[in-house]
């Protein structure tokens, strides 16, 4: 049986151009790639940068499983101020138009703004109105290019960062059907991880797989923090879960690219055999009589 799918987030290089390291990910193994959508990395309001990074990619062999859209101060799909929604709907177009050139399976989208706190719940209905509105026309928009939307669960202390919000927002899309991302260092955070992977169980197709202390979204490699992979991993085999899970892990200026990668291969490892080693414990288990 072939192993699982297991991508890497070219977010780790957020700082570096994405054509200075897409050579040294394929070197290091990784056939399919999440693409970071920070300007600095690749413009994707370039069309001839995306064009360019999709030309490399298929040179190199590999496969965008995922692009992430951007997420920023100025990008508010909530806002009260109808030219400030109208702005940012059209730079998640230009995202998902920027994932289509580049052949990308999936579009990853925050459905809530960075914004910290909860304001009062006038306000709150009303924005979760606006993300309502402004999300079918970007589910569409991906339709039409032939990408697949995925809402990913956010940061607890963001406005829209309880799992509750994402299902109503999932279930008040209408114009296209849409997937969810789980993002396992935001639940960690929340200390709800058991709750969101059963939650978001129907509608998963992707899994960001980073660790952390639980105590800031530090992006480590799976095994570097407080999360339980083994039992994370089982629930996953559980739950006949069968999508890639993408590796989304910090890298700095600082740090050689070698040495992060080199730090990507050990979670990937690590996690393919957690997975061996679940499959094998499957195998021995007597068959059930119901």
């Amino acid at each position: 049986m072939n192993a699982r799918s297991i991508a890497l987030s070219t977010g780790c290089f957020y700082r570096r151009r994405i054509f200075d390291v897409l050579a040294a990910v394929r070197d290091a193994g990784f056939a399919e790639i999440e693409v970071c959508s920070s300007p600095q990395h690749l413009d994707y309001h370039d069309t001839g940068q995306t064009l360019r990074a999709a030309a490399e990619m298929h040179r190199l062999g590999l496969v965008a499983v995922s692009l992430h859209a951007p997420f920023a101060a100025h990008i508010d799909i909530t806002s009260p101020d109808e030219a400030v929604r109208e702005a940012s709907v059209q730079d998640l177009f230009r995202a998902c138009e920027a994932a289509a050139q580049m052949n990308a399976r999936h579009v990853v989208l925050h459905p809530g703004p960075e914004r910290e706190g909860r304001p009062h719940e006038e306000e709150f209905l009303s924005r979760m109105h606006h993300a309502a509105v402004s999300l079918n026309r970007v589910a569409r928009r991906c339709c039409e290019l032939g990408v697949h939307l995925l809402l990913e669960n956010m940061l607890a202390h963001l406005m829209f960062g309880h799992v509750r919000d994402m299902l109503y927002l999932l279930g008040e899309i209408k114009t296209c059907e849409v997937g969810a991302c789980l993002d396992t260092g935001h639940a960690h955070l929340a200390r709800e991880l058991d709750m969101v992977i059963q939650k978001l169980s129907g509608h998963l197709c992707m899994v960001h797989v980073n660790d952390n202390n639980g105590d800031w979204d530090a992006h480590l490699a799976p095994g570097e923090g407080g999360i339980d992979w083994p039992w994370f991993m089982r629930e996953l085999h559980r739950r006949h879960f069968h999508g890639p899970l993408v590796l989304e892990m910090s890298g700095s200026t600082d740090e050689p690219v070698a040495v992060v990668l080199e730090r990507a291969v050990r979670a990937r490892d690590y996690l393919w055999l957690l997975e061996s080693q679940i499959k094998a414990e499957a195998r021995e288990q007597p068959p059930s009589d119901f």
